[in-house]
């Protein structure tokens, strides 16, 4: 599902897997086995800007506002005044009534939208799922299964095929995993009591033009709570501008035939600047005298004046040929103490798909594990102690208090909050990489 900011360090406590399991309970649905998909996992990336509009719906990324507002009117009241709204808009009565003929309110989809984990799955657990043997496997043999249709795919968008299954198997677990709730309830429920009124608005008008144009029908169009739709979970409005009619039979269906839902994937990819045969990115290594301030997303330079700082490959990598002029940003996903990755143009256009690092990240691993490489050299710090939401939203609230100002204390590591640390690592004479950890918390704490 599509945008996410993943950093916390894993727990040594023998009480954390309990408590990382009950954190987690409200993913079950989403993600009922580590095969199933992972990006829901995943956690807001703020550092760099995305302009083109997500492929797909993200996690719930909670701020605390509208968690306890509560309607003015009925359900029925407010279906009767959408229903003027989606006629206004050039939807058929007729289709209108059919389409919210079974539409209920449901509370479930309400107590997805506004579920507050109190932990969240450290970078390197999120890549273990995501990017598990038998994802692997099974990618490989979608790739052998679908060659014809990927290359005919990759000649029309120039969108490599192996990014492609990628974000198939990590959207849905190459179309197993779609949703099975109605779409079109589920986005009812969320324009009347979601915290985005606004947004499910628009989303359901689109939903009910896709149904309009015949590509789908009202039982049919499946999805997950939050209205994200088919084999790689676009929202309406996307499926709208994006989608695609690769196999020629008149429909758009992204929910059965993988060519069309490959395809709207590729149109997604082109059109957010991905270049054919690019890396999307490599593991480099960092010398022991780097500044990493300078590890941040809007910090853009050439490989090759990374390079000139110092920036390394690990032993017996090579830097992909053609890229030493590409323009690429630093990513610690851990903090200086974890691997470090050189990220380019490519990765950026995944970010449009979905805009978390780590979902980007675990895409294009994944898609060169498809090939037998994506392996990591470096070590994950797996000693840290995560925050949790609570500690993180106390970390933004010493942060300003001492006048570095991390904006709202919500528990989201966003850009502002990045910044912030940045600063308070620099006046402990730390390594100010931007990364939130339990020494930075207690360092607040004691001063």
């Amino acid at each position: 599902m599509i945008a996410l900011d993943l950093c916390m360090p894993l727990c040594l406590s023998r009480r954390w897997p309990v408590r990382q399991l009950i954190a987690a309970s409200s993913l079950i649905l989403l993600v009922a086995c580590a095969e199933k998909p992972t990006a829901a996992d995943a956690q807001p990336l703020k550092t760099l800007p995305v302009a083109t509009a997500p492929a797909v719906i993200p996690p719930v990324v909670p701020t605390g506002e509208n968690l306890d507002v509560q309607p003015t009117q009925s359900f029925a009241e407010w279906q009767a005044g959408f229903r003027k709204d989606a006629l206004a808009a050039g939807i058929r009565a007729d289709l209108f009534d059919r389409a919210f003929a079974n539409v209920s309110f449901d509370p479930s989809v309400i107590r997805a939208d506004r579920s507050q984990p109190e932990f969240a799955r450290p970078v390197w657990e999120y890549l273990d799922g995501a990017l598990s043997p038998l994802r692997v496997r099974k990618g490989q043999s979608q790739i052998d299964e679908y060659t014809d249709i990927l290359q005919r795919i990759e000649q029309r968008y120039g969108v490599d095929r192996q990014v492609l299954v990628s974000v198939w198997g990590m959207e849905s677990n190459f179309g197993q995993f779609q949703g099975s709730k109605s779409v079109i309830n589920s986005l009812a429920t969320l324009a009347y009591e979601g915290r985005r009124p606004g947004f499910a608005h628009d989303q359901l008008i689109a939903a009910l033009q896709i149904l309009q144009q015949g590509d789908i029908s009202p039982e049919k169009m499946l999805g997950s709570w939050a209205g994200a739709m088919g084999q790689t979970q676009f929202i309406p409005t996307t499926y709208n501008t994006h989608a695609v009619d690769f196999d020629g039979d008149g429909r758009r269906d992204i929910w059965n035939s993988p060519a069309d839902a490959l395809a709207s994937t590729a149109h997604y990819l082109q059109s957010s600047g991905w270049q054919k045969g690019q890396p999307w990115g490599f593991e480099v290594r960092l010398p022991s005298s780097f500044n990493y301030v300078l590890a941040d997303g809007t910090i853009r330079k050439s490989v090759a004046e990374w390079q000139q700082l110092g920036v390394s490959l690990p032993a017996g990598a090579r830097i992909p040929p053609g890229s030493e002029h590409l323009s690429a940003a630093l990513l610690l996903p851990a903090g200086y103490r974890g691997p470090a990755f050189l990220v380019l143009d490519n990765f950026r256009a995944i970010l449009k798909y979905n805009n978390s690092s780590s979902y980007a990240l675990a895409v294009g691993l994944l898609s060169q594990r498809f090939d037998g490489a994506g392996l990591i050299s470096g070590s994950w710090p797996k000693d840290e102690l995560p925050l949790s939401r609570t500690e993180r939203m106390e970390l933004q609230s010493l942060l300003s208090a001492q006048n570095y100002d991390a904006g709202v204390p919500d528990g989201i590591i966003g850009a502002n909050t990045r910044k912030a640390i940045r600063s308070a690592q620099q006046s402990f004479g730390w390594p100010a990489d931007g990364y939130p950890t339990r020494k930075l918390l207690e360092g607040l704490r004691s001063r």
